[in-house]
């Protein structure tokens, strides 16, 4: 069974080979290590082996892994769930980055209890690329407005877009997706003042992760590769 450096070792270059294939500058895609349901041993074993990018759906489950993992000062925490009002304060003061704002309510609380100390809060609104029900997100349609609200919150650094396309999609039309949202994002460029600079795709996951490098993916959010199936 290979362990989790090694794995995080397989992901990285996975990464580095499809950055280098898609002619993109060595770097430009980082890995975030999905680690809900992993215990805080593991997130340290993967600490060890140089991750520092942990992404975290389930608010409490998180707090109780920050706080065991307090001792490593350079660790990097990120909110991909979806996000319950009654949790903002939590994400707000806990986390550096949040991928899944997907209304002005949420973002204008997350601004609301954003410690004033600390640097503004990463944000990356979430995209319902195809129109699922099940899932979270907000409409390519209302991108633009909710951008334009989040220039007015000086405690957000609006840095991008994140989407989940639906994974059992035909190749052509998941690439589609992937496409679709670096389209948006590069839209929302052009249309939209930023309080961020705008420079953050967060999209592909264990399986597709070097189609979305192609199609410009910043962040490849990545769980099963690296700790196994939960």
């Amino acid at each position: 069974m290979s362990s989790i450096a090694d794995n995080i070792g397989t992901v990285t270059r996975r990464i580095q080979k499809a950055t280098l294939r898609a002619g993109r500058k060595a770097g430009s895609v980082h890995l975030l290590a999905v680690s809900k349901k992993q215990s805080a041993d593991a997130l340290r074993t993967a600490y060890d082996a140089g991750q520092r990018a942990f992404g975290e759906s389930y608010v409490q489950e998180a707090l109780d892994k920050i706080d065991a993992l307090a001792d490593l000062k350079d660790i990097e925490w990120h909110f991909i769930g979806p996000i319950q009002s009654n949790k903002t304060r939590q994400i707000a003061e806990a986390f550096d980055w949040v991928h899944s704002v997907d209304r002005v309510k949420i973002a204008q609380r997350l601004d609301d209890q954003r410690n004033r100390a600390l640097p503004p809060l990463n944000i990356c609104l979430q995209v319902n690329i195809n129109n699922e029900d099940s899932k979270s997100g907000c409409s390519l349609e209302d991108l633009t407005e909710l951008a334009d609200a989040i220039e007015e919150m000086p405690n957000l650094s609006l840095r991008g877009l994140m989407a989940i396309p639906d994974p059992d999609q035909p190749e052509a039309e998941l690439r589609s997706s992937f496409r679709k949202l670096s389209n948006a994002l590069k839209k929302l460029r052009q249309e939209a003042p930023a309080s961020g600079p705008l420079d953050t795709l967060s999209m592909g996951m264990s399986g597709d992760l070097e189609m979305a490098i192609e199609e410009g993916s910043t962040w490849v959010r990545v769980g099963t590769a690296l700790f196994g199936p939960r």
